[in-house]
């Protein structure tokens, strides 16, 4: 009997015990599918890799988001000062973020462009609202959706007018050049036979801030293979540029673009501006040039949108119509081998890159002198991942001579020794002028370069372009005609001492600004509206 009592108690026991993780379990399943439940409902709106804010408000809800993946919810907090701007998807400063009450990025509509029976007739496509419009009418900047969702699907995967794959057997040399993934060597020469060029850029005004250290760079000692000048090309914009020196500059063989008249900083302007914006703003510019500068030859022809904000079709079908020949302001993400340039008849062969950038998604008769990341790693035998940078000045761990001198080495060898694709190296005048040590540095590097390779050139954009056009190996570029124009240029300037013109515009209202030009003065300062400063448009 006691034996029966002691094995019922042990029976009880194991029954309660069991009971219990039953109920465990099941209160644990259940929390699990309540987490679930909430996990699927807070994600069931959101793109693939979107942040978002669970709280929102200033203080530490805007630097706290949240992101939905594969493996479950993943949480960031953005460093101590910073405020994560969720229309950006990036920290920045606390005084830049003006969406701290936003949990998400704006919802838009999205037109229905992919359905299991069509909605539309043929050359119709639907909105998101099930009314259709003619298939033309969606991405051409315009609303004609009633709910405005023929422009909320525009990228270069969804444009439903996007420009085609890269099609060889269509896109020949010397009109047009594209390959798959941007990597293919035009001509297909080997790379050993091809020269190697490198593009030196400099962008925004030129002037007495930095006239001296071109002239340093650019003295005449230092030469070509074929015995000819180094040369570079300059992104201009407006204001304080001294024309007279930009007249010079391009006796002296530089290439001549434009970067714009107002430089303006706005954030989204050059994303959003009009077809009539980017004509005034680059076009105008050329005539300021071409006007002031005295460059009749019709060499402005390239074009560099300030803060590298790309300006989409409106900026390329403007390039189209006002006979631009090449846009340098798209940026490839750092890729092994680097990109060459190419035609934008053809779907770009890299994915658009940077934040909240608006790239060209239809085919436009223009070239892209595509701006290759740079491998800002010190050791380019360590693994690290570190995002690369387009302008030399914004890869910002570089911070001795030395450190630029292997920068430099190491990103010649990327490109020399795989397929020999432009390597650009894009300055703004100031980083090297207010750091000695780094313009020793490059000095040194382009010295060594030009000694012990006779199959490198330093040339300008227009010059790249000319070689894919006709492409040449490195035994017959050296009498290489486009690379010879204007090959050692001596001689006096157009004018030792220009005007010094003090001009107004109703444009600029409350400043006087100083035009130097080895032409007449303007009665007005040129601007968007008065280019030639002769009166408005």
């Amino acid at each position: 009997m006691v034996k029966f009592l002691a094995l019922t108690g042990i029976l009880a026991l194991v029954v309660a015990s069991a009971t219990a993780e039953v109920r465990v379990k099941r209160q644990a399943e259940e929390t699990t599918k309540k987490e679930e439940s909430f996990e699927k409902e807070l994600c069931k709106d959101k793109d693939a890799g979107e942040w978002f804010r669970l709280v929102a408000g200033e203080g530490d809800n805007c630097r706290d988001v949240i992101q939905c993946t594969s493996s479950g919810l993943q949480a960031i907090r953005c460093p101590a000062g910073l405020y994560f701007d969720i229309e950006k998807q990036t920290c920045d400063w606390k005084d830049a973020v003006k969406n701290c009450k936003f949990k998400n990025k704006e919802r838009k509509v999205k037109p229905l462009l992919i359905t299991d029976e069509p909605l539309c007739q043929d050359g119709f496509l639907a909105c998101g609202d099930g009314n259709c419009i003619e298939r033309g009418l969606f991405c051409n900047g315009e609303k004609d959706c009633t709910d405005g969702s023929d422009e909320n699907s525009c990228d270069i995967e969804s444009d439903p007018n996007r420009a085609p794959p890269c099609d060889p057997s269509v896109c020949v040399l010397p009109d047009c050049f594209c390959s798959e993934d941007g990597t293919t060597i035009p001509g297909d020469l080997p790379a050993k036979d091809v020269p190697m060029m490198i593009t030196i850029t400099f962008d925004d005004a030129i002037n007495n801030n930095n006239i001296d250290l071109y002239k340093e760079i650019f003295n005449g000692k230092r030469k070509n293979p074929n015995g000819c000048d180094i040369k570079a090309t300059y992104f201009v914009s407006h204001k304080y540029t001294n024309y007279s020196a930009v007249q010079e500059t391009s006796r002296k063989g530089h290439e001549i673009a434009v970067h714009s008249i107002t430089h303006n900083d706005e954030e989204r302007f050059w994303s959003n501006a009009t077809v009539d914006d980017w004509a005034k703003e680059m076009a105008g510019m050329r005539i300021i040039i071409e006007k002031y500068a005295n460059i009749t030859d019709n060499s402005v022809v390239g074009v560099r949108a300030p803060y590298l904000r790309v300006g989409g079709n409106n900026q390329f079908t403007m390039m189209e119509e006002q006979a631009f020949l090449y846009d340098s302001t798209i940026t490839a993400p750092l890729s092994n081998p680097p990109l060459w340039p190419y035609t934008m008849y053809f779907r770009m062969p890299h994915r658009c890159h940077g934040n909240l950038q608006s790239c060209p998604t239809r085919s436009h008769a223009v070239w892209e002198m595509v701006m290759n990341e740079l491998d800002r790693r010190e050791d380019p035998t360590n693994d690290e991942y570190l995002p690369g940078c387009a302008m030399v000045d914004s890869c910002s761990n570089i911070l001795t001579g030395d450190q630029f001198y292997n920068f430099l080495n190491h990103n010649f060898d990327r490109h020399y020794d795989q397929n020999r694709a432009p390597l650009g190296l894009y300055f703004h005048a100031a980083w090297l002028k207010n750091n000695p040590e780094f313009l020793d540095a490059f000095l040194y590097w382009i010295d060594e370069v030009l000694a012990n390779h006779n199959d490198v050139y330093f040339v300008t954009m227009t010059q790249v372009i000319q070689w894919i056009q006709n492409p040449r190996t490195v035994s017959e570029v050296k009498n290489f005609e486009p690379w010879r124009e204007k090959c050692v240029v001596d001689g006096q300037p157009a004018c030792w001492v220009p005007h010094s013109c003090k001009l107004t515009s109703k444009e600029v209202p409350g400043e006087t600004i100083n035009l130097q030009t080895c032409v007449r003065c303007p009665n007005n300062y040129p601007w968007v509206n008065d280019p030639t400063g002769d009166g408005f448009f």
